[in-house]
């Protein structure tokens, strides 16, 4: 029979010292007559001399992950919740400690850990109690809808994930450069001399109306959209209108919220924010496909928001004017946060001409009168308008429009105002702004037709 040397014998390490069986050979101990004639009595007796000396005892892991028996983290509730943006999340996140074999470890510390971006913990570690088990508050981001939260011991880790709902803060940074249109004050720009007859075709008697909120028929009310770090995932795009729109791939995350929600029947538009890049990706009726590996649309189109992206002449985008969406919507960020609008906004008529001005790229109407408004046609709310009476969120919305006005985007209800949803707008409040009535603007005087045939 073939046995091995002394020297490879040597090698093992196992241990009778300690609890963690440290590197202590038993084996220069035996006699070379036990070692040549019983190796396998060797073994049995370091693996009984190993075990024994472990303890039995249930306690905190110190080992750094070493020990045999080390002890394991699971998460108990908690994870998976909605909440909204900036708002401390309904139930606490928990977890339980325990043994391999099962046992409640009391007095461990768990570290608890959000990564920037992800919110606020209302401590950084706590200890299990005799349950073993232990919590933390976790209040969410206010700019990422998705995040997560991360519990750990030595040797063992878990994470919480949770989905914020609301419009994401962009802190106050500027969309576009202050020479674009979007932020160019209008409020003395001299008055478009057919104002009336204009103002008359999009309803002079209709009360304008806030087409956003916090939810209408079961999904958010307005046109959301979603922030994102610059590592999000990019995943393939197709669309219908694929000459006129700009090929991806765009970084639209599987969670991504579709106005009208998932089953909608309307425009369906998604919009994606790379914070990081500071690139706006919008899409018009858009479709995840496999749970978001993919999405299909009407249209896209990508906007450099630090330059100020101008589409080609006579393109659509995911707005009908060929303009982007997100820099014309009323925003909780804005109004609820930092109580100031400093750019135009959006609305919609019902009847539009098959024209368009600058900063509009393209025309969805079918009406030749110059009677009736071209996509992108400008209109402020009088300076003469009396806005004292209406509630400070609603007085900025209305210092906004006499100092930016806003823009003809979209074919829709007259006097639509385009907004974001957000759990934390009044709707009763909102409502309030139906008492401003189309007679209450003018349109600000127009150049740089494009007419189409």
């Amino acid at each position: 029979m073939w046995l091995p040397s002394v020297r490879w014998l040597r090698r093992p390490t196992w241990s009778v010292s300690g609890p963690h069986c440290r590197k202590e050979s038993i084996l220069p101990r035996l006699s070379m007559r036990i070692m040549r004639t019983a190796p396998a009595v060797v073994l049995f007796v370091a693996t009984i001399a190993c075990a024994a000396a472990t303890p039995t005892t249930p306690g905190p892991d110190t080992s750094g992950g070493n020990t045999l028996h080390a002890n394991v983290i699971a998460k108990t509730s908690g994870d998976g919740q909605q909440g909204t943006l900036s708002s401390m999340l309904a139930a606490p996140l928990v977890v339980t400690v325990r043994t391999s074999a099962g046992a409640p470890v009391s007095g461990a510390t768990v570290t608890w850990s959000a990564a920037p971006g992800n919110g606020q913990l209302s401590a950084a570690s706590s200890s299990t109690d005799a349950s073993g088990r232990a919590s933390v508050r976790w209040t969410l981001d206010g700019t990422f809808l998705a995040t997560s939260v991360t519990a750990a011991i030595a040797g063992s880790s878990v994470t919480f994930t949770a989905l914020g709902n609301g419009s994401g803060d962009l802190g106050g940074r500027a969309i576009f450069p202050a020479s674009n249109a979007w932020r160019t004050d209008i409020s003395a720009s001299p008055r478009d001399t057919r104002s009336d007859s204009l103002i008359a075709s999009c309803g002079a008697t209709k009360g304008m109306h806030p087409d956003f909120g916090t939810v209408y028929a079961g999904a958010p009310n307005g046109i959301s959209y979603v922030v994102v770090h610059g590592t999000q995932a990019r995943v393939p795009v197709s669309f219908y209108y694929g000459s006129e729109s700009d090929p991806g791939p765009y970084p639209v995350p599987p969670y991504a919220p579709i106005e009208g929600g998932a089953s909608s029947a309307g425009d369906r538009h998604v919009l994606v924010v790379d914070a990081d890049n500071w690139m706006l990706y919008e899409m018009y009726a858009a479709y995840p496909v496999n749970g978001g590996a993919s999405w299909t649309g009407g249209s896209g189109a990508i906007f450099d928001m630090t330059a100020g992206t101008v589409r080609p002449a006579g393109w659509t985008s995911a707005d009908a004017a060929g303009m982007p969406i997100l820099p014309g919507l009323v925003r909780y960020d804005e109004v609820g946060l930092r109580h100031v609008i400093e750019h135009a906004l959006r609305f919609s008529c019902s009847r539009t001409r098959k024209a368009y001005i600058p900063p509009a790229r393209h025309s969805a109407g079918s009406q030749t009168s110059e009677n009736f408004p071209p996509m992108g046609m400008r209109v402020r709310l009088k300076a003469s308008f009396d806005i004292s009476g209406f509630s400070p969120t609603n007085q900025v919305i209305l210092k906004a429009l006499k100092k930016y006005g806003m823009f003809v985007a979209d074919n829709g209800a007259d006097m639509y105002l385009s907004g974001a949803p957000d759990p934390r707008w009044s709707d009763d409040d909102l409502h309030n702004l139906t008492r401003v009535h189309g007679s209450d603007f003018e349109v600000i005087q127009m150049s740089g037709f494009v007419t189409r045939p």
